[in-house]
This record gives C-alpha cells, sequence and structure tokens, in this order.
C-alpha cells in the first residue's frame, strides 16, 4: 500500500470537516459572537491576560496541545498495523477532538477564562466542581511526568540536541521584547527574526557536538529532569507575553515545517507501507501494546484524535489570549486537525519501515527474538546514523528511523541521514517541550485555585508569594515522578489519565450545550463521551487485571490504586453530570441565555 493515497484522503477529509462540521457547531451550537468582548480585553493585565494576534495564538495553542501523544503514540500503535491507527486519528479527529477542543475552550471564553474545574462547579454543581478539581490536578501531573519523560530520553547524553532546545529559550525572551516593547505590533519582523535565530542554533548544533565544548550540554537523565523542572517552575511564573507565548509561536514553525516538509518528502518518494494493514496483534499478545486494538489503540494514540490535555489548555493559557470569539474555530478545530495530520505522518514514518526493523527497535532484544523475525536494513542506518538502535523502546527513535529514510530517499540528500535522523529527534523533543511548559503553567492556575477556597490570595494571579509557591509545588511533583520513575511506569497511566480527561471534559461540555441551546445539539459531545468512557473504562479495568496484578510488585500494586481512584473520580463526575442532563430534559423550555 503507497503511502501518499491515505493522506490524501486525511486532507479531503479535514478541509470537509473544517468548513462543514464545524462551521455547523459555531452557527448552531455554540452561537459565536465576534462583537462580543473576550476576557483577554475585560480582564487585560498585561501577564496572563492579553490580546494576541490569533497566528501567533494559533502557534502557542497547537505548540502547547502537541506532545508526546501524537508522535509516540502513532509509532506504537503500528504494532497493530496501519488501517486501525488511520481510521482512529482520522474520524476521532473530527467528531471528537475538534469538537472537545472548540466547545472547552468557548465555554472558558464565555466563563471569563475559567478552568475547567470552575466550569464543572458553575454548570454542574459545587460536588462535581471538587472533584473535577481533583481529578483534573491527579491527571495533569501524570501527564507532565510522562510527558517529561520522553525529552529526557530523547536529550541524554544528546548534546547537540540539548544546544538546540535550550537556545530557544533565550531567543523566546528576545522575540517577546520584541514585539511588545521594541516593535510592538511587528509580527512578521519578530518571527522572521526568531525562526532564523531557531534555524541557526539548529544548523549550529552539529560542529558544537563535535567540539571541545560539547560537554557543557551533556547531561545525564537525572540532571536533564532537574533542568526540565526548573525550567517549568520558569515558564510558569514569567509574563506570558515574555517567554510562554514567543517561544511556542516560533516552536510551531519548526513543528509545521518539518512536517510539511515529511509530507512532500512523501509526495516525491511515495514510499509503500511496509507494515501491514492489518497485523495478528490486533487480537491481542502484542510485544509493545499489550492488548487488542480496541480499547488500545485509542489508549495508545492519546493526543492524535483526542485528548483530555487539551481542555487544560483550552480552559487555562489559550482563553485568556483570544481577541474574538471568530478565531476559536481556527485556533482550538484547526490546532487539533493540524494535530491529526501530523499523528498520520508519525503512523506513516513507522510503517514505511520493515517489520523486523520497526520491532527491533521497539522490544529488548530477548523479546524480539522470540518474534522469529529478523533485522534488514537497520544495521547499515545505525552505522550510518553513528547510534546503536535496537532495543530503543518508547517510539521516538523509531520515529526518528523512520523520518531519516524519507528525507534520505530524496535524490542528492542520502549522505545527510546522520543529519536527518538527529534533526528527528530533536523535532521530537522540542515539539513535547512546549507541552510540558504550558501544562505547567496551567497546573499552577489549577492549583492556585483550589488553595484559594481555603485562603482567598491564592487564586489572584498577581499575589507573587502564591504564585511562586504553587509553581514549585506542581514542579516539584512532577518532577519527582519523573525522576522516581520509567517509561514503563509512567507512559500506560498517562494514556488512560489524559483519555479519562477529554470524558470527563466532553461530559460538562455536554451540559454547557444543553443548557444553552436545544438539547439536541448536547449529541456532539454526549456521543464522543460515551465512546472516549466506554473505551478508557475498558482499557482502565484490563491494565489492572492484566497488566498490573500479575507484576506483583509494589509499583503493580501503585499503578492499581492510582488507576482505580481515577476511574472512581470519572464515575462520580458522569453520575453527576447525567443527573443534570436529566434536570434539563425535563424542563420545558432551554434553562439559561447565550
Amino acid at each position: 500500500m503507497n503511502a501518499l493515497p491515505l493522506l490524501i484522503i486525511a486532507l479531503l477529509v479535514y478541509s470537509l470537516a473544517y468548513r462543514y462540521y464545524a462551521g455547523f457547531i459555531i452557527a448552531k451550537v455554540l452561537v459565536f459572537d465576534k462583537d462580543r468582548p473576550t476576557p483577554a480585553y475585560t480582564h487585560e493585565n498585561g501577564y496572563d491576560y492579553k490580546p494576541t494576534n490569533r497566528w501567533v495564538l494559533f502557534g502557542h495553542h497547537f505548540a502547547a496541545i502537541a506532545g508526546a501523544g501524537p508522535l509516540v503514540g502513532p509509532v506504537l500503535a503500528a504494532q497493530f498495523g496501519y488501517m486501525p491507527g488511520f481510521l482512529w486519528i482520522l474520524i476521532g479527529s473530527v467528531l471528537a477532538g475538534g469538537v472537545h477542543d472548540m466547545v472547552i475552550l468557548f465555554a472558558s471564553v464565555r466563563y471569563e477564562g475559567m478552568s475547567l474545574t470552575e466550569i464543572a462547579k458553575r454548570e454542574i454543581g459545587r460536588v462535581t466542581g471538587g472533584v473535577t478539581g481533583t481529578a483534573v490536578l491527579f491527571i495533569i501531573i501524570t501527564a507532565l511526568a510522562g510527558l517529561a519523560m520522553v525529552v529526557v530520553n530523547a536529550l541524554a547524553e544528546s548534546a547537540w540536541g540539548t544546544f538546540s532546545i535550550a537556545m530557544t529559550i533565550p531567543i523566546a525572551i528576545f522575540v517577546g521584547l520584541y514585539m511588545n516593547k521594541l516593535r510592538p505590533g511587528k509580527i512578521t519582523e519578530g518571527t522572521v527574526i526568531g525562526v532564523t535565530l531557531v534555524v541557526l542554533c539548529i544548523v549550529l548544533g552539529e560542529p558544537l557536538a563535535g567540539s571541545r565544548w560539547a560537554h557543557y550540554f551533556l547531561f545525564s537523565r537525572r540532571n536533564l529532569s532537574i533542568i526540565l523542572a526548573v525550567y517549568g517552575m520558569m515558564a510558569s511564573v514569567l509574563p506570558v507575553w515574555l517567554l510562554l507565548t514567543p517561544r511556542d509561536y516560533l516552536s510551531s514553525y519548526m513543528k509545521i515545517g518539518t512536517v510539511a516538509l515529511l509530507f512532500l518528502g512523501i509526495v516525491w518518494v511515495r514510499p509503500d507501507l511496509s507494515a501491514p494493514a492489518f497485523t495478528s496483534f490486533v487480537n491481542g499478545g502484542g510485544p509493545i501494546v499489550p492488548g487488542k486494538v480496541w480499547p488500545y489503540v485509542c489508549i495508545t494514540i492519546a493526543c492524535g484524535a483526542i485528548s483530555g490535555f487539551h481542555s487544560l489548555i483550552g480552559s487555562g493559557t489559550t482563553p485568556k489570549m483570544i481577541a474574538s470569539e471568530k478565531d476559536i474555530r481556527m485556533i482550538a478545530y484547526g490546532a487539533m486537525l493540524t494535530e491529526g495530520f501530523v499523528s498520520l505522518m508519525a503512523l506513516v514514518a513507522a510503517c514505511v519501515l520493515l517489520p523486523g526493523d520497526y520491532f527491533a527497535i521497539n522490544v529488548s532484544p530477548e523479546i524480539f527474538h522470540k518474534l522469529g523475525l529478523s533485522v534488514t536494513n537497520l544495521p547499515a542506518m545505525a552505522a550510518a546514523v553513528g547510534e546503536h538502535l535496537e532495543g530503543r523502546a518508547g517510539g521516538a527513535v523509531s520515529l526518528a528511523v523512520g523520518m531519516a529514510q524519507i528525507f534520505a530517499s530524496i535524490p542528492g540528500l542520502k549522505h545527510l541521514l546522520s543529519y536527518w535522523y538527529h534533526f528527528a529527534i530533536m523535532f521530537e523533543a522540542l515539539f513535547i517541550l512546549t507541552t510540558i511548559d504550558a501544562g505547567t503553567r496551567v497546573a499552577r492556575y489549577l492549583t492556585q485555585e483550589v488553595l484559594g477556597s481555603f485562603y482567598k490570595p491564592f487564586a489572584r494571579t498577581d499575589w507573587w508569594p502564591g504564585v511562586f509557591f504553587t509553581s514549585a509545588l506542581v514542579c516539584a511533583t512532577w518532577g519527582g515522578m519523573l525522576l522516581a520513575g520509567n517509561i514503563t511506569t509512567i507512559w500506560p497511566m498517562f494514556g488512560v489519565a489524559n483519555q479519562l480527561l477529554s470524558a470527563i471534559a466532553l461530559a460538562i461540555g455536554t451540559t454547557f450545550i444543553m443548557k444553552r441551546g436545544r438539547p439536541v445539539y448536547g449529541l456532539v459531545t454526549f456521543v464522543p463521551f460515551v465512546f472516549m468512557l466506554v473505551t478508557t473504562a475498558t482499557a482502565g479495568v484490563m491494565n489492572i487485571f492484566g497488566n498490573y496484578l500479575p507484576r506483583g510488585d509494589m509499583q503493580g500494586y501503585v499503578d492499581v490504586a492510582l488507576t482505580v481512584i481515577m476511574l472512581a473520580l470519572a464515575c462520580a463526575i458522569t453520575v453527576t453530570a447525567a443527573a443534570s442532563w436529566v434536570e434539563i430534559l425535563r424542563r420545558p423550555t432551554p434553562a439559561g441565555s447565550r
């Protein structure tokens, strides 16, 4: 099967969905008002609330939501073949993910930039708000640790990657000052300068890695974990326009640019997918994803189709910067479809690898020998990139190898195979890091809201003792999990937690819609809510009895306890939300107003 027709189909479906389905939702279900003042104006403080150019904000939002899930998840899900992942990404992003993101962002804008927890409290009740707050904090800390784990594994002992990523911080600060203080409103100038500097740092990273200065950028996994937590703290407390927004905005150019380049490479090379449409592992027994294609393909691809983490950004940083409600479709639905296309690119990059090479990278040598497969191109690839590639589980390395193989197949670029491989590794790390900094800031907002119910100054974003304390608390918590855990203990928990949060957000979104219009319109979020709740609950139960308990160790029992807590919280929110739906349906006319 050639990869190109699949991508063309996806582009056509996404174009139609953005034009018609998203158009129906904004015109009939949510009813956007482009003239209504947004929180960015009504609460403008130049710190968290600030009207932002929609292209800059799209860059921030896309960079913040597009983390490890759309890159690593599809690569791991290639265990089942290319068709399950393709169908889930395509259908899920159109009917579930894009709707989820747009509804939550709209609700937060209408609620003056409030968090998902506060929206739940206002829409359903204080008890539900409290339970949602507990679930969200629990899930976001787990998610941040899982995302950070992938960055640490990608950058550990890599001078080239660490240098290039580190340099984006001072560049972002300079661009933030340039766009907001030195040359206000000069978006194009700041963009050209910033993107040029970022590309320059990527190019300079290669000679630096071979120089005597390289050891200044070589860090162990432990030291990188600490540095990452410190960066999260810094991004959480500095004004949003100074570091977070410009860094995410500039990173989005590299992200989208790399994906566009990969797409052009596929158009030029027209590679065949070496993976079959469906493998024997769809019925379970796979060495990478421990379960059947359903529900695990929907959990493994945790962001490319729908992601609960998006609701935290959509009710966190982004609604505080929206300049007009008319921008919500592009920023929310558009960014989700863009992420879906990124996921399809990752899936293609993994599936162009021969099955033997793919599994040799993603499982241990002991397990690989039991599969009865053999490597074909991997030894030559390892020699070309100068790294050992077998047994590098987690998805990041196989994605980089697949991308490098496509790029190197373009005439005249084969001698740059090592460059393409390391560039892909940096692309993945940059992709994920922008989610961590925005996620940490959102977690700080949520922690301030929770503590503010006990001591009111904590709820104020201008009370600096509270800002620093909550930021430090959040970073210390997910940083501690990062230091103590590994990819096998954190990632499965992240997948279930993230998708449970999407179900919770869809339940809250359904209530929001039903209260403000025809209750039947609530089906746009209710149907994906039911699917995500059943899918994720099934995966959680299967993890408990199929993965965690059989291990028989302390970590397994801890995973069982954490999964049970998450399922119980989701169940409690579902019951209270369902009660509110019944009450709404019993009313003779819709309550509330737009």
